[in-house]
């Protein structure tokens, strides 16, 4: 498997994690800049909805009142279950 298979745009992961229901939805959230990203400890906003987001990278985002820390563990394959989108990611503290 090389880099570039595990890498992910970023519309298609927070829709495959189901923190959106439509990717669509997940686009505009990207583009309104509402997403941080920490990667190798540099921290930047998702700018665009073609970003990719590789395994490691911590993604800061407020969405129903909640703010969500979480590190990217895998970029899936599809948007399954919520079990299958669960193990997608972890909970930061």
């Amino acid at each position: 498997m090389t880099e570039a298979d595990d890498a992910c745009r970023a519309d298609v992961w927070l829709w495959r994690a189901r923190f959106f229901k439509t990717r669509s939805l997940a686009c505009r959230f990207v583009e309104e800049g509402r997403i941080r990203l920490t990667r190798g400890g540099v921290e930047s906003r998702v700018d665009k909805p073609s970003r990719a987001l590789k395994a490691g990278d911590v993604l800061v985002f407020g969405l129903g009142g909640r703010l969500i820390a979480v590190r990217v563990l895998a970029s899936g394959e599809r948007r399954g279950p919520a079990s299958e989108a669960r193990a997608l990611y972890e909970a930061v503290e």
